[in-house]
């Protein structure tokens, strides 16, 4: 009981914060550039942590990997916000320069071997930074509160796949990977994933700023199926590196990997979704 009122607690604060970093960024996107950039800087920590080995890396390199992470973020937002040719040309700086100072860092660490090094950083700025970069894409391509309908559908995922996993769970998903996740609840989150897009396409269309119903329906199916592979995936990376949760900041649910996980397969399966499927909205 404890422990579901800490996961219950921490998730009620995620969500706030990510909510209303969407919602305020009508007014300003202070909010937005703060809570994203975080969990860029500590999905990146909990790589570099779970990643350990012999040749650890040092804290300097973990800090350019952050902030090479938070360069991309933010580049992506100068892509999209940028008025002028000069100030959208300017979005690939951050990330270049990052390119040159963690390859010239490199040279000055030979104890450690420098292809797995290199490997540990990038892939950690292309499986955690780069996903949440595009939802600055995301935004610029549909709106704010589109994006915030994406979240809540992530949302209504986790939570159906959770209770019917939990109540009805009898045949195993990927038991190699994941021996508790269950087809049962699978279905479960797809079907609440549409039972959402039903009911705030009937009561929130406007809210939400949501296209045509079938359309709407097949994004919440997208973000279901994304958000399936996306758990796999962060579970199959624990596995290897064996260990249960990505990390213990958020009592309750592990780490910031474990709650973003989905998030890192839906953000570019949305993307794709939106500039294929759907006309006229871009």
């Amino acid at each position: 009981m404890i422990n579901l009122i800490k996961r219950i607690f921490t998730g009620a604060i995620y969500i706030a914060l990510i909510v209303a970093a969407i919602l305020l960024l009508d007014n300003s996107p202070v909010m937005f550039l703060l809570v994203f950039p975080l969990l860029i800087v500590l999905g990146i920590g909990e790589m570099v942590t779970m990643a350990k080995d012999d040749a650890t890396q040092s804290w300097l390199v973990n800090v350019i990997d952050m902030l090479g992470g938070v360069c991309l973020f933010v580049a992506f937002y100068m892509h999209y916000e940028g008025t002028t040719s000069q100030s959208r040309a300017m979005w690939l700086l951050p990330i270049a320069a990052y390119l040159i100072v963690r390859t010239i860092v490199q040279l000055y660490r030979p104890q450690q071997n420098a292809v797995h090094s290199l490997e540990r950083s990038f892939f950690s700025l292309g499986y955690v930074a780069l996903p949440v970069s595009l939802l600055n894409c995301i935004m610029s391509i549909s709106a704010p509160r589109l994006l915030l309908g994406m979240f809540l559908f992530i949302w209504l995922y986790d939570t159906g796949a959770y209770c019917v996993g939990m109540l009805l769970g009898r045949h195993r998903l990927f038991e190699r990977v994941s021996p508790k996740k269950s087809w049962e609840g699978v279905f479960g989150g797809i079907a609440a994933c549409v039972a959402g897009a039903l009911v705030t396409y009937n009561w929130f269309d406007e809210f939400f700023q949501v296209p045509e119903l079938s359309l709407w329906v097949g994004m919440s199916v997208v973000i279901a199926v994304a958000a399936t592979f996306g758990d796999l995936v962060e579970s199959l990376i624990k596995r290897t590196v064996g260990v249960k949760d990505s990390g213990n900041i958020l009592p309750g649910h592990g780490g910031i990997l474990d709650r973003i996980d989905s998030l890192l397969l839906v953000a570019p399966a949305v993307l794709i979704y939106l500039l294929l499927i759907v006309p006229n909205l871009h």
